[in-house]
């Protein structure tokens, strides 16, 4: 009975899997579609960054799936199930999750080490007209083996970095020896961990620059709102009209035949090119005043402020849960040299009790993690949407709609696979005893009363024995390596001042202009009829 349950069970999770798969791939096809430059695409960079963006999205969902695993696997009085009670049954489930971790993590690995790249060079070789199609691929075949020299140097480091320290006053060969003997026996997994835990480091890097920013800008944008079509266009009839009347007056100086001094030839050539501009800006506000869309948006104006309101007040709680964390941390870990890594909760996390009180009702915890895990991914977005794609203080390219580049597409998915790998850690700062062990309780055997043996349930936490809780497989992977755990504590608080930076930043702005981002001076004029018609 128990084993027809399972499979039944089993059939309907992979039901609901295929489900959520198409219509994650569904979503990336209309996401690349809508920022996706009509002039420059191209099939292959077109299927990569919906490929790559499939794989982020699922890759971040594979969190919930974890806890929602081990936390199936117990009753809530404390027992395990009958499928679960033998320690082999249990086994296989956790390292059927560990090797999905791995099938995925080895995915990004070859997106942003071999796949990403190669197709960016050799999009970027298309630009030259004088080369064939073999010597595009022999060139960026050619780029993309540094890629590959860095990912296998990241393997090999890895590979033999041991998890624990040789024993004292062996040597050398000894030494040795021992390094290839924890190679041989984890079959190579640290090094892979290893490499995404590099990876996880500039993941972090793009949370603190996007998702924080994101965070910020997503639900005040929604509270602001956009400026007036009517006011933009009457704005911007003045403007023009004020541009032309002062080419007027430069065109005005050599109606006697005498030339323009350099000084007001390159001023005419200026406002000439502003005039173009406000020309086009023009016709994007008229098309936008007649928009059914504009429209449409107007009047969910209070839905907007009701949803940014929201979204801000989980920003909040994220950020309060974040400094309560890393306080913790500071305040009740071994400092540096163990990675400030804290076993349960010293202090109280608002997010981890919201979830622990949510438990007794299926499946509100599992929701709510789900849309936390959501919520971190399309901050993210937002936050490349509005800042575009930097280089440190350089601008690389623009996330626009109808005019991103194949190549900032690219970037752009590969900084959405980086951010996910980061994203794991994240919401485990936010709630750590939940992520370790999600809903499971435990059955904590109290000293006997008139020779009657007492019971009581309680959560898993680190004080329960470590065969009645199962720790998440994601949980044991982000702290393989202690000194990455030490750099991501540092980087919680890196991105709370980045976060308040942003708040501040966003709230003295004013509103977005209602065709915010549709026309820039560097746009074509073939660009925007494409965009127009």
């Amino acid at each position: 009975m128990a084993a027809e349950t399972l499979l039944t069970e089993s059939a309907l999770g992979w039901s609901i899997f295929t489900i959520i798969l198409l219509v994650i791939l569904a979503f990336c096809w209309v996401y690349i579609r809508k920022f996706q430059s009509r002039q420059e695409s191209e099939a292959v960079s077109t299927i990569t960054a919906i490929c790559a963006l499939a794989v982020a999205l699922i890759t971040s969902a594979l969190l919930p799936v974890d806890i929602f695993l081990v936390s199936f696997m117990k009753y809530p009085n404390g027992t395990f199930q009958e499928w679960a009670a033998d320690n082999v049954t249990r086994a296989k489930i956790e390292d059927s999750v560990l090797y999905g971790y791995y099938t995925l993590y080895s995915i990004i690995l070859f997106c942003v080490f071999l796949w990403i790249p190669f197709v960016y060079f050799y999009y970027e070789e298309r630009d030259d007209d004088n080369i064939n199609k073999c010597s595009q691929v022999k060139n960026a075949l050619k780029y993309t083996i540094g890629f590959a020299i860095v990912c296998i140097a990241l393997l090999l480091i890895g590979a033999f970095v041991p998890l624990e320290p040789p024993r004292q006053n062996t040597t050398q060969w000894e030494k040795v020896q021992y390094l290839f003997e924890e190679l041989g026996s984890s079959h190579g997994i640290p090094a892979l961990s290893f490499s995404i835990s590099s990876l996880t480091l500039i993941g972090m890097l793009a949370v603190i620059t996007y998702t924080a920013y994101g965070m910020s800008v997503l639900p005040l944008n929604l509270i602001k709102g956009t400026r007036s079509v009517a006011y933009e266009r009457l704005e911007n009839t003045e403007d023009m009209d004020d541009v032309e009347q002062q080419i007027e007056n430069l065109k005005s100086k050599c109606k006697d035949g005498r030339p323009l001094s350099s000084r007001d030839r390159r001023s005419l050539h200026e406002l000439e090119g502003k005039l173009q501009v406000l020309r086009r800006r023009s016709r994007h506000l008229e098309i936008a005043e007649s928009n059914c869309c504009t429209k449409v948006g107007s009047a969910l104006r209070p839905f907007k402020i009701v949803l940014g309101i929201f979204f801000i007040l989980v920003a909040l709680l994220f950020i309060v849960a974040l400094f309560i964390s890393n306080l913790d941390k500071a305040l009740h870990s071994a400092g540096i040299s163990s990675g400030f890594v804290v076993f349960g909760t010293n202090l109280t996390n608002p997010l981890n009790e919201l979830l622990l009180v949510l438990q007794p009702v299926f499946p509100l915890d599992y929701i709510l993690i789900t849309v936390i895990t959501v919520y971190f991914v399309f901050t993210s977005m937002a936050g490349i949407r509005n800042m575009g794609i930097w280089f440190f203080w350089i601008r690389l390219y623009k996330i626009r709609p109808k005019r991103t580049r194949p190549q900032a597409l690219l970037f752009l998915c590969m900084i959405l696979l980086l951010i996910v790998l980061h994203t794991s850690y994240m919401i485990y700062s936010l709630a750590p005893q939940y992520v370790m062990y999600g809903s499971q309780k435990y059955l904590l055997q109290l000293p006997p009363l008139d020779n009657t043996t007492l019971s009581t349930t309680r959560s898993c936490d680190a004080d329960a024995p470590q065969d009645q809780c199962t720790v998440t497989r994601s949980y044991l992977f982000l702290h393989k390596f202690w000194f990455f755990s030490t750099i991501y504590y540092f980087g919680n608080w890196a991105f709370i001042v980045t976060f308040l930076i942003g708040l501040v930043v966003s709230c003295c702005k004013g509103k977005k202009s209602v065709i915010e981002g549709e026309v820039e001076a560097d746009d074509s004029d073939l660009s925007d009829d494409e965009y127009i018609h």
